[in-house]
């Protein structure tokens, strides 16, 4: 039958594997094959049939099993072009002595993201996004204690709006481009030069020990990035209030964020140097409240440098992966001259049971190490977090957290936090 109608291909790679037997399902998958093209019913045919009706019989239900399948997503899917995932946060916990409140809350996140191709190699990601953790009443929502996943449009709580939407497209084999009308300058840079944490808490231990240099700064903006044989260089540039035609995409109300970075990463270890120049008016919320007042309202622009890297373990055990960061700036314009930043993470793969990890981050934020006009400086600002996420399922995780900030406010003075929450996420 082979000789005769050429039905055998041998396996998906080409090969053949003379070598080595095949078991009885592999033989009647050949036998199938060659069934499509055989135009005549043999004695010998017959007696292949016969000798392997139950394997075909099996084949053909595992091929009209995929086949309804199949015909399942196609009829529920709403594009062939984009995929819609999910997640969705609750948040109970307090934090003490904060000027926003001490009482428990229950707050949440919800972030639906649209991902489009249009050739296979380009992406328009849309981010709807829905909150109710207010910046002014809700002690998750201000200051050092804000968590990462916190979030409310300005339209107020439980109003959806648009977060992200942005189009990135190759340019050649080492070249991707990025341009939206709504982006964040971390969706412009090739390599995030950390590993922690898998589950986020406080905003300010997420930023690579360097808020400034990396802020997030979020609005209309373009970048490019290269890479290489595990090397990268990335350039872009994010204007908050862009969209204004008062103030402009270039103009120094713009509230600008110009970033150039240099990183070598391997999938166990990365690390990255980078250099923003952060317009006034960019809001950095990984800052003590002395620093946010001079850039978002005291007319200050600053140089922020910032030096990252990670590694982690092959396997998981005893060792965590180490991130940590370093970034100082030189500001101008106001009472700041020099402010400086670090943090440490460390986190523990399948802690207690597979899929659950442990983590705790140790860090300061910005605070100001010179200043002019009187100004005092500041230190002994710490914030200090401790986590373990409990993963339930591949879509449902949750994870109770502690932290402490020691000096919060800095020069403005205030006790010290403690905050506890307990985390639940839904990804879909």
């Amino acid at each position: 039958m082979i000789e005769r109608y050429g039905c055998v291909a041998g396996y998906p790679n080409g090969s053949f594997k003379g070598g080595r037997a095949i078991s009885r399902l592999e033989a009647a998958a050949l036998l199938n094959a060659c069934l499509e093209r055989v135009t005549e019913t043999t004695d010998e045919l017959k007696k292949l049939l016969s000798e392997f009706q139950k394997e075909l019989a099996l084949l053909k239900g595992r091929v009209d099993g995929l086949d309804a399948r199949v015909g399942v997503l196609e009829a529920s899917q709403f594009s062939t072009t984009t995929k819609l995932s999910g997640l969705a946060t609750m948040v109970v916990g307090g934090v003490s002595n904060n000027p926003a409140g001490s009482q428990v809350s229950f707050n949440y996140d919800l972030q639906l993201n649209l991902d489009t191709s249009f050739s296979g190699k380009d992406l328009l990601r849309t981010v709807l996004r829905a909150g109710n953790f207010d910046s002014n009443n809700n002690a998750f929502g201000s200051g050092l204690s804000t968590l990462e996943i916190a979030f409310q449009e300005e339209g107020g709580p439980d109003s959806m709006g648009i977060d992200k939407l942005y189009y990135q497209f190759p340019i050649g084999k080492q070249f991707t481009a990025t341009l939206g009308a709504r982006v964040g300058q971390e969706d412009m840079l090739a390599l995030w030069p950390s590993a922690y944490p898998s589950d986020t808490i406080l905003n300010v231990l997420t930023l690579n020990g360097a808020p400034l240099a990396y802020n997030k700064n979020l609005g209309p903006g373009f970048g490019l990035w290269w890479q290489n044989n595990g090397w990268s260089v990335s350039a872009n540039y994010v204007a908050a209030n862009a969209a204004d035609s008062s103030t402009g995409l270039f103009t120094s109300g713009s509230a600008g964020t110009s970033t150039v970075q240099l990183g070598y990463g391997k999938e166990n270890w990365g690390l990255a140097a980078l250099y923003s120049y952060v317009q006034a008016g960019v809001g950095v919320p990984g800052a003590t409240p002395f620093i946010t007042a001079q850039i978002e309202g005291g007319g200050v622009n600053s140089n922020a440098f910032a030096i990252s890297g990670f590694w982690q373990p092959a396997t998981s055990g005893w060792l965590p992966s180490i991130s940590a960061g370093y970034g100082i700036n030189s500001s101008s314009g106001g009472d700041l001259s020099t402010s400086q930043s670090w943090m440490v993470g460390l986190q523990w793969s399948d802690v207690l049971a597979k899929g659950n990890s442990f983590g705790m981050g140790l860090g300061q934020p910005s605070f100001a190490t010179a200043t002019s006009n009187g100004a005092p400086e500041e230190s002994g600002v710490w914030a200090w977090e401790w986590w373990y996420q409990w993963q339930l399922s591949d879509a449902i995780s949750i994870t109770p957290a502690v932290f402490y900030l020691n000096n919060p406010l800095g020069s403005d003075g205030g006790a010290n936090q403690f905050g506890a929450l307990v985390k639940t996420s839904f990804r879909f």
